[in-house]
């Protein structure tokens, strides 16, 4: 299997343990995936109606060695044939963190390979390389659980973070709003499918916040969805969930959409790349598709199953930090809240 790669390629090992993913992938150029196996830890959190930081590093302890060995396994190659480990760094659960960072030491000092710290949302942002090769300058509207940003890249592991949220991300949002519905975790994916068979019968508000931010807010929408189905709750009043779907999705990707088209354009971008786990919600696609066929920029979404934490994106993010030169010593350890 090794025949395909010769000197002039670089092969990284990628490790993803943020969340409550124990993901490893084995990534060719930053381009091309080799193997990418992620074990996921749904079912665990699902009866806790979200993420519990010590059953997802106790998930990671379990799986990291096997989800290893699985990656090498559907690779089909072997660690002479590794030129380095790439491992998420930050941000995220510093229990689930640690379990990735020190796996990818341990490797590492015993493989005598280069290390690679790398940004969780850098992995997102180049989850869209896969597809498509970068145009800079470039701006990515990022939308995961806990991130909402819109970032302007102007050369490869260049990040200049223009607009963000000041209180919920719009994942954060979702989750929520899910919980009030009484929707199963993980909230999101259940709101987008709700939506699909509702309409915007409720007038929601839009925080545009002050003239030419590219700032978000969702906290405020968050507010006025749980205030209008107590309101009618309290009347008696019997609101269909789907419509309340609908309008809430309906404010959420009119903003996040109108923004990242502003954005683009203030900035003259060549592309617009969209990254994060929110990615994969098929109301924001079809909004930002429409909005962006308007606006004759090209837009890149990744597929689905590049959209939420796997390791290959990791991997693809590692390798252009690898190319450039950047290593991490025996000190690396986890940071819940780094810096892009």
């Amino acid at each position: 299997m090794g025949e395909f790669i010769m000197k002039k390629d670089t092969i990284i090992l990628a490790i993803e343990t943020s969340c409550d993913e124990t993901a490893v992938a084995i990534v060719k150029n930053g381009r091309e995936i080799i193997s990418n196996v992620v074990a996921s830890q749904v079912d665990s959190h699902k009866r806790f109606g979200g993420v519990v930081p010590e059953i997802a590093s106790r998930h990671h302890v379990e799986q990291i060695t096997i989800v290893l060995e699985e990656a090498f396994a559907e690779s089909g190659l072997t660690w002479q044939d590794i030129d380095a480990i790439a491992v998420t760094e930050g941000p995220g659960l510093v229990g689930a963190l640690l379990i990735g960072v020190n796996a990818a030491k341990a490797l590492a000092f015993a493989k005598q390979k280069p290390l690679v710290g790398v940004h969780h949302i850098a992995g997102h942002i180049y989850a869209n390389r896969f597809e498509k090769e970068f145009e800079f300058p470039l701006m990515a509207l990022i939308v995961s659980g806990g991130h909402t940003e819109l970032v302007l890249m102007k050369e490869h592991g260049h990040y200049e973070v223009i607009g963000e949220t000041r209180d919920d991300a719009a994942g954060e949002a979702y989750d929520k709003v899910a919980r009030v519905l009484d929707l199963p975790y993980p909230g999101g994916p259940h709101v987008d499918k709700l939506a699909a068979d509702g309409e915007e019968s409720i007038a929601f508000p839009r925080a545009w916040l002050e003239e030419g931010s590219f700032d978000f807010s969702f906290s405020g929408l968050k507010s006025s969805v749980i205030n209008t189905i107590h309101n009618a709750k309290q009347r008696g009043e019997q609101l269909k969930k789907a419509d309340i779907a609908a309008s809430f999705q309906a404010s959420v990707t009119d903003v996040l959409s109108t923004k990242a088209v502003e954005a683009a354009q203030k900035y003259d971008v060549k592309q617009v790349i969209v990254a994060g786990g929110v990615a994969a919600n098929n109301g924001l696609r079809t909004e930002l598709d429409r909005k962006f066929t308007d606006s004759d920029i090209p837009l890149l979404i990744p597929p689905l199953k590049l959209c939420t934490d796997n390791a290959a994106m990791i991997g693809a993010a590692g390798f252009v930090a690898y190319e450039q030169g950047k290593r991490s010593g025996w000190g690396l350890n986890a940071n819940p809240s780094l810096i892009l």
